[in-house]
């Protein structure tokens, strides 16, 4: 699996009108997970950031949302952010703009956010546009250090390792809180949020 863990910054101007850090000089970290809501993996995070008084954002699966409601609801009524992921995770680059847009606005029935969150980080220039030309337009995230939760080819430990090698302030983080990441997420998130602690960092949520 191919994938950069930090975003080189070539691929940041390629892409950019899309969000790739914030910037601040600040010791600010943006949290952000995606494909939830998930039952059990939703429910830690929410958990654990709760112990350190971290806001982070939560990039949504519409289905999942339909499917778990009341979990939804928590990640609102704790204070964090949710941005839309479409509604059946979609490959932008394996789907028409037409139905890519229609799929995402199914999914904005359930999310009152204007934060949006491409499956895979895969999105066309056409897309891109279409997205940035409606009523209220979205503000696209990506992100600046991808923790590779996602990647059965690495360990749990690698994973700790790739976030806490890459991340400073500003960067924008991607776990997921979904069964297939759960076990390696379980593992790291907690570590990062008391090493960034310990380091004078706080943990905030994306301001659309």
């Amino acid at each position: 699996m191919i994938y950069f863990c930090k975003t080189p910054s070539w691929l940041k101007k390629i892409y950019a009108s899309c969000t790739w850090q914030i910037n601040t000089t600040k010791k600010i970290i943006y949290l952000s997970f995606d494909d939830g809501p998930h039952p059990v993996a939703t429910s830690f995070v929410l958990d654990e950031l709760k112990k350190y008084n971290a806001q982070a954002t939560f990039f949504c699966i519409g289905k999942n949302i339909a499917a778990f409601p009341d979990i939804y609801k928590r990640i609102i009524e704790e204070g964090h952010a949710a941005g839309n992921h479409t509604f059946n995770h979609l490959n932008g680059w394996k789907t028409n703009t037409q139905l890519y847009m229609e799929n995402i606005m199914q999914a904005q029935h359930l999310i009152d956010t204007n934060l949006f969150r491409p499956p895979y980080g895969k999105i066309t220039f056409k897309q891109i546009s279409a997205l940035l030309k409606q009523q209220s337009p979205f503000k696209i995230i990506m992100w600046s250090v991808l923790s590779g939760d996602f990647d059965a080819g690495i360990s749990s430990n690698k994973c700790l390792h790739n976030v806490i090698s890459n991340t400073g302030s500003g960067s924008i983080v991607v776990f997921h809180d979904s069964g297939k990441a759960f076990a390696k997420m379980q593992f790291t998130l907690p570590k990062i949020l008391a090493h960034f602690t310990e380091q004078g960092y706080q943990f905030e949520k994306i301001i659309g």
